[in-house]
């Protein structure tokens, strides 16, 4: 499908030949104006009732309070992809009578207008305006048109526009009545994430609003929907009403639903809770060299460090197990992949770990992209493992000024590492594991700060991680946060958390569960991951990180988040008894300091 570029403007010569044309007299208006005794038949056109009697195609549109052009709210819309960020609002109207329609907008080729009229369908737009402008344009009624549909919309590819105080000048026409309740909700399948829902449609309804215990959560057009991004094992309330032109009918009779318990998640073949632990492989440290064939039965899921690349922006990683002149003890490369398989044959994923603290991974160029995807194969395909974590840290990921908004990111980075990824997943299929261990600084701070900010000068790895999570979030195993080596976080309760006890891990773990609006902006929230997705991430003992937490502060993290018992000072936002279990640096570390971390997780679900 063609997609047509914004309106030509007039060449000079072709706009003072009709200038000329208009002062001659031989040009005239076309369309008179509207009577003075007309109202404005827009409704909620000032958005001081948020988006009520407005529909945004892609949830392109939310309301703001700066900038606004009158009173406390404005509408901003934010093209992505293929949708222009059209909101529009079904008027009625009498036929063969004039109207005129007026907008104040601010933003790049931003359109005004009016389509269904009967006659002939009008819009208007500005290609820049910096600061607000107004749109105005006028239209007549066919001699049977009683309704017409009024909107705004962006440009493809272009920031978000604003608009507000939009008013369309003319007769009333015949008010829509309320349409009734609609009946027969009932619920359908439901997966550990999400629950099929459907309802009897209802006489003069245009759409219907989804509501999960109160809150809506999506607006349709249909008679049923899926809802997502819903908690394991867990009960919920759901209701739909019914809208047109004249509002929101009264909500329906409640259903109740409860999802499944977590089966795995993608990458299946995980427990329902379990035990990640990074394997020194390729370099010895303070903790000593541990085989993999002496890897203790405790651990789900082991992660090779490091795989690393040959520079910064080649995305050429290596792999090679620790030289013996570093690790005695080394075993041989076949010794090490009949270890693994070992592993693998008694349900164990092991998994090779790009970055760390030394591996700086930065895909510039999908140059580096594609040969990330190629060496990042052969190290899976020699090795015979089950998939990736991803383990940047430092300045491996960081976004480019005016980056702003974490779901359409377009720092190279950041979309060629997602690219990469999915091919790699599209290549393995949906065995293939995929795990992150980012830190706060790139995950949690994105609640305050994202990126340089809209005015610069701050650390643009703040929050760098988020893009990748959410555009690989249906990919994504298991995320596991790295609490440690952390500054003083912000929580969901606007307190600051610092390392060291169960708090942190609550309400840092709460903020993955709950979700949060990415540098305090409510338009652009990052959504909740589910349970069966989330680990929290821990040093093994006082040598191996900063934030060491005792055993007996990891038990209390767990049961505030898996049972609402022990929870302190700060109140989660939920009970998440899928929460699937915690990662560590690392196994080395835990067998240094006599199994303590490792003893105590399986102590508290049973090994």
């Amino acid at each position: 499908m063609e997609r047509t570029g914004p309106p030509a403007r007039l060449t000079g010569a072709v706009a003072a030949f009709a200038a000329a044309l208009l002062a001659a007299g031989g040009l005239t208006a076309l369309a008179p104006s509207a009577a003075a005794a007309d109202a404005d038949q827009a409704r909620n056109g000032g958005f001081e009732s948020g988006l009520d009697g407005w529909s945004c195609t892609g949830g392109s549109g939310a309301t703001v309070g700066t900038p606004a052009h009158s009173g406390t709210s404005a509408l901003k819309a934010t093209p992505a992809g293929s949708d222009n960020a059209k909101c529009s609002q079904k008027v009625p109207v009498q036929p063969d009578s004039t109207y005129k329609l007026s907008a104040w907008v601010q933003g790049s080729y931003v359109y005004l207008g009016a389509e269904g009229t009967g006659t002939t369908d009008v819009s208007t737009w500005t290609q820049s305006s910096t600061d607000w402008k107004q749109l105005t344009t006028t239209f007549k009624t066919g001699p049977s048109t009683t309704s017409v549909s009024v909107y705004t919309h962006g440009w493809f590819g272009t920031p978000a526009y604003y608009a507000d105080d939009l008013t369309l000048i003319g007769p009333g026409g015949a008010p829509a009545e309320l349409p009734a309740t609609p009946t027969g909700l009932k619920a359908g399948t439901a997966t550990s994430s999400s629950v099929d829902l459907s309802w009897t449609g209802s006489a003069g309804a245009t759409g219907y609003n989804v509501y999960r215990g109160g809150t809506k959560v999506a607006s349709v057009t249909g008679t049923s929907t899926t809802v997502t991004g819903l908690a394991a094992s867990t009960a919920y309330s759901f209701q739909v009403a019914a809208t047109n032109a004249a509002g929101e009918s009264a909500k329906s009779a409640a259903v109740t639903a409860t999802t499944t318990a977590g089966g795995g998640g993608t990458g299946g073949g995980l427990p329902t809770h379990a035990l990640v632990g990074y394997l020194h492989s390729s370099f010895a440290n303070g903790s000593g060299y541990t085989r993999m064939a002496d890897v203790p039965d405790s651990w789900d899921v082991i992660d090779l460090a490091f795989g690393e690349p040959t520079s910064v922006t080649s995305g050429d990683i290596r792999f090679s197990l620790c030289p013996v002149a570093e690790c005695p003890n080394v075993e041989s490369v076949a010794e090490f992949k009949a270890a693994i398989k070992a592993k693998q044959a008694a349900g164990k994923k092991v998994l090779i770990s790009i970055g760390g603290q030394n591996g700086q991974v930065q895909l510039t160029t999908t140059a580096a992209r594609d040969t990330f995807v190629s060496s990042v194969s052969k190290i899976i395909d020699e090795y015979g493992l089950d998939g990736l974590d991803i383990d940047f840290e430092g300045h491996s990921l960081s976004l480019n000024t005016g980056d702003t908004d974490f779901r359409n990111p377009t720092t190279p980075v950041v979309v060629n590492l997602i690219s990469a990824v999915k091919t790699l997943k599209a290549k393995y299929g949906q065995k293939f594991v995929l795990t992150m261990a980012p830190e706060t600084f790139f995950v949690q701070l994105g609640y305050q700060y994202y990126g340089s900010g809209p005015w610069g000068g701050q650390d643009p790895r703040a929050g760098a991680y988020l893009p990748v999570i959410h555009a690989l979030r249906d990919d994504l195993t298991l995320l596991h946060v790295q609490d440690y080596n952390s500054g003083s976080i912000m929580g969901l309760d606007n307190q600051y958390h610092s390392m060291g006890g169960a708090d942190f891990h609550i309400a840092m773990t709460d903020m993955l569960l709950t979700g949060f609006p990415v540098a305090g902006d409510q338009t652009k929230v990052f959504p909740p991951l589910r349970p069966d997705q989330v680990a929290i991430g821990l040093p093994a003992s006082t040598q191996a990180g900063n934030g060491h937490t005792s055993p007996a502060e990891v038990t209390k993290a767990l049961n505030c988040l898996t049972k609402r018992t022990d929870c302190g000072s700060y109140a989660t936002h939920g009970t998440w008894p899928a929460l699937r279990g915690l990662m560590t640096w690392s196994i080395n570390w835990d067998r240094f300091n006599n199994g303590e971390f490792s003893k105590n997780f399986d102590a508290y679900f049973g090994s």
